[in-house]
């Protein structure tokens, strides 16, 4: 099996694609639970500073490289990564394994028309069954728990949470217990948004080119600019202090 990668006080496991979904398809089958998350420049960067978030991502089951970044920043400290595994690709691929396998998901996060759009688009893309439940990502702490032993009830294999860093997170990291019946947990962040057309992902040639964070800069500058050219350039000094060691 490949071996779980340290960069940057950060645990990556070193799996392509293919080999995260056979990882996952099995975790279902024989019904564990897999805690998975992504880490991308950004959520590296916060992670040095965010006890509970660094604690949240490291303890996961298993962990994937969604930005290119990343990718890049294994190959220059000599610990390369076979592939970016980005985990709106993921989520859709697994949505698709769920069709194939009779696996139920629930979808929670993003405002409810949103999620209530993707939830009807996979339902008419796949088939009625595939979703065990849908909920927005507006509620208070206080309203959590109710909202676990929903899911817990739906009897759903998968759990997709569409919320903003550190928020989904935290919520996953400690609510995994409770959440234990459900057999695969997942942050997803923006995903909704895209795949109910709300927001646009970048073209393919910005994604493999490692672009795909200015595209969404370019759409929301007011509210991107600090997440991504002070971050990034975080990132890149991170990255060249961790190589002069």
């Amino acid at each position: 099996m490949p071996q779980r990668i340290h960069i940057l006080n950060t645990k990556i496991d070193n799996y392509t694609m293919q080999e995260t979904l056979q990882i996952v398809d099995k975790s279902i089958q024989q019904k564990e639970q897999l805690h998975h998350t992504v880490v991308n420049a950004g959520k590296i960067v916060a992670m040095q500073k965010d006890e509970a978030l660094r604690e949240s991502v490291n303890e996961a089951d298993l962990i994937n490289a969604d930005g290119q970044a990343v990718i890049w920043a294994s190959k220059i400290l000599n610990k390369p990564l076979k592939e970016r595994v980005a985990g709106i690709d993921l989520f859709e691929n697994l949505v698709k394994l769920a069709n194939q396998k009779e696996y139920s998901v629930y979808l929670l996060g993003a405002k409810q028309d949103v999620v209530e759009t993707v939830a009807n688009n996979f339902k008419q893309t796949h088939n009625s069954n595939i979703i065990a439940g849908y909920r927005n990502g507006y509620f208070s702490a206080a309203e959590e728990k109710q909202i676990v032993e929903k899911i817990v009830a739906s009897k759903a294999n998968m759990l997709f949470v569409a919320m903003s860093s550190p928020k989904k997170e935290i919520f996953l990291h400690k609510h995994r217990e409770a959440l234990k019946a459900v057999n695969f947990i997942m942050g997803v962040g923006g995903s909704f948004d895209v795949l109910s057309g709300k927001t646009k992902r970048a073209p393919l040639w910005m994604q493999n080119s490692g672009l795909e964070w200015f595209y969404r800069f370019a759409q929301e500058p007011k509210r991107m600019w600090k997440r991504y050219l002070v971050g990034n350039t975080k990132f890149i000094l991170l990255v060249l202090k961790e190589k002069l060691k």
